[in-house]
């Protein structure tokens, strides 16, 4: 009899999407925000996914200053793999977006495959009310932004990545973002097990209906064959139904308040931990076993816990 298939839940606890005014629920200091990674990996994430922000205001920041101590609390309460974004806010230059991830050498970092239109000015049309000014005006902003990540930029990422054995969560927003990968992977550059993590349903990149999955699942079997792990995105109320058409197909699965702030229609989640235990619960009444932080390492080969600079 065939072993269940283990699944890496990914649980993104913060980011630069959704500000602090959208929910209560949202993690802005360091103590906020660590204890929503420990959470997380306690309902079952064995991947948890770092931004971090300024405590004054709730603004993304990229200051190591900001990271340290979130990286430290939850290295000191659990085991879970910690992925540091090199995406930052699509505000901000790769020069400030890489300064967490040269600094403390993480085992996993994410990584964007292309510049794109991102687009979170419709978010206006829901939320009016802002604590902060920088909030609404990131939103209005982002009508005119490039989100810039030129074949430049990932090359010099790739390389920084790679002198300390960092791997990475590819986050591919579109078709050309596949093929950048393999691009990057044919010079040497992207080493595999290729960690992709397929991202639908913001403006600016593909759609999140089913046969937008469908087709990057195609794309990336056609491109990679095995030499990828597979995982799932839907933004906002995509993220749940995504998720689980995903995993029916063979994908792991990423959830988190950084790309959905929700857990029902019109109802906010009150964590990052009410996330990851909705899809654990989905998972295995699919009969899937979650994967422990060890078996992910093994999964990804990952360098290890012990081998970072925190």
């Amino acid at each position: 009899m065939a072993k269940p298939r283990k699944v890496i839940i990914t649980s993104a606890v913060t980011g630069a999407i959704h500000t602090p005014s959208m929910s209560p629920h949202l993690p802005v200091t360091a103590e906020e925000i660590a204890e929503a990674a420990i959470g997380a990996a306690e309902a079952g994430a064995s991947i948890v996914h770092m931004h971090a922000r300024d405590p004054k205001d709730g603004s993304p920041s990229q200051d190591p200053k900001h990271f340290e101590p979130i990286l430290e609390k939850i290295k000191a309460n659990t085991d879970a793999v910690i992925n540091i974004t090199t995406g930052g806010s699509p505000h901000m230059s790769v020069e400030e977006r890489m300064r967490p991830v040269i600094e403390f050498q993480p085992e996993l970092a994410s990584l964007n495959m292309g510049s794109m239109n991102f687009g979170l000015y419709p978010m206006l049309d829901r939320f009016q009310e802002f604590e902060h000014e920088w909030e609404r005006a990131g939103l209005e902003n982002s009508r005119d932004l490039v989100f810039k990540n030129t074949f430049a930029d990932i090359q010099r990422i790739l390389e920084i990545g790679n002198a300390n054995n960092t791997r990475f969560e590819f986050e591919c927003y579109d078709i050309s973002h596949l093929n950048n990968l393999a691009h990057f992977h044919g010079r040497g550059l992207a080493h595999g097990p290729l960690f992709i993590q397929s991202v639908f349903g913001l403006l600016g990149g593909i759609g999140a209906h089913p046969e937008d999955l469908m087709h990057m699942r195609r794309t990336a079997e056609r491109l990679f064959g095995d030499a990828y792990q597979w995982s799932i995105l839907g933004a906002g109320r995509n993220q749940m139904p995504l998720a689980t058409i995903g995993a029916a197909m063979g994908s792991h699965i990423r959830v988190g308040l950084e790309d959905s702030l929700w857990i029902g229609p019109g109802q906010l989640a009150a964590s990052n931990a009410q996330q990851v235990e909705r899809i654990r619960t989905i998972l295995e009444a699919l009969n899937f076993e979650v994967a422990t932080p060890d078996e992910t390492r093994e999964i990804l080969q990952l360098k290890g816990r012990n081998n970072v600079n925190f």
